[in-house]
């Protein structure tokens, strides 16, 4: 019969074989690049900068592409590939529900990825690249400023085909999004903040237009949505035969501030989409919108770690896993 002591040994030692089988890839760390690319966030910082300064939108933009990468085969920079021409098989950004990702998000990157490149070949991943400029777009529009951990590889896997079931939409209910966002480790109150990027940004008719004149099937507008507002979107948005270019801001009250109004807003009934409406609507959530409504540094500060939660998302570390593209919209 083994020893008290060589039965702890064998504990010990058989509890570090389980630990190393089911311990998480090594993880990321801010200083990820401090010997082989010291200046990475300096050269993306000058890419940034230059284009909000030239197009403002780039920032809710670039966001949202980081939100969608995220949330589709992980944090992995597989949004940004391309389609092979003449292929049948749709890479994520041709999929349906990510046709009107603007350009100026995927525009960023390519000019970041290209003044990194020359400066540091070979190094930096797309998917990093995409973490850090979204957290510079965030910071740029007043928003929070939070260290970015690095070290994700690019992923090898980009179909369309993945994209429906693993993005929110905007007639999504509450328990759909708790569902979803608990599917990616995500919690009820990282739904919230992270709901709270729609602090910036504008959204199509199409994904409103069912609220201001049959909200689900009544032929009746949606009864939480302020008169005022339910006028003016009603004048931008016909209930048939509108320009499908024309959009609304997510955020009426200061569209282009990165604060902590929006959740006043759906306080008010002036949310944009049913899926933000909804959060003030259900009691799992309306708390957390009041709360956040009420202290912009409590949201600042929860935004931060949620941003960093969803940052490491299903990351792929290493060769085996993942690759370092040249040019992010192309596999190697």
């Amino acid at each position: 019969m083994l020893s008290d002591l060589s039965l702890l040994q064998h504990s010990l030692s058989l509890s570090a074989i389980t630990t190393n089988a089911t311990r998480r890839p090594r993880q990321l760390s801010v200083d990820y690049y401090a010997k082989s690319c010291p200046q990475v966030e300096q050269f993306i910082g000058s890419i940034t900068s230059q284009q909000f300064k030239e197009a403002p939108v780039s920032a809710p933009a670039t966001i949202r592409l980081f939100f969608h990468d995220c949330f589709v085969e992980g944090c992995d920079a597989s949004i940004l590939i391309a389609t092979k021409p003449g292929s049948k098989m749709l890479a994520e950004k041709d999929a349906e529900d990510n046709k009107d990702l603007r350009s100026e998000g995927f525009d960023t990157i390519t000019r970041a990825k290209t003044l990194v490149e020359s400066k540091c070949p070979g190094v930096v991943s797309c998917a990093d690249i995409l973490a850090i400029a979204a957290r510079d777009f965030v910071h740029l529009a007043g928003g929070p400023y939070y260290p970015v951990k690095k070290g994700r590889w690019d992923g090898e896997v980009s179909m369309a085909t993945r994209v429906p079931n693993n993005l929110p939409h905007a007639n999504s209910t509450v328990d759909q999004l708790i569902k979803l966002f608990s599917s990616k480790g995500l919690t009820i109150q990282d739904l919230v903040v992270l709901s709270g990027a729609h602090t910036i940004g504008f959204s199509h008719c199409k994904h409103f237009v069912s609220r201001l004149y049959d909200y689900k099937g009544t032929k009746q507008p949606d009864p939480s949505i302020d008169p005022r507002l339910l006028k003016a979107l009603k004048m931008s948005c016909p209930h048939v035969g509108g320009n499908a270019d024309i959009v609304a801001p997510f955020d009426v009250t200061t569209p282009f501030s990165f604060d902590h109004a929006y959740y006043a807003n759906l306080e008010s009934k002036l949310g944009l989409l049913a899926s933000d409406q909804g959060l003030f609507l259900d009691p799992r959530t309306k708390p957390l919108v009041q709360s956040l409504g009420q202290d912009k540094a409590k949201f600042f500060q929860a935004f931060s770690a949620a941003m960093d939660k969803m940052g490491s998302i299903g990351v792929k570390r290493g060769r085996r896993h993942g690759e370092k593209r040249k040019d992010c919209s192309m596999h190697i």
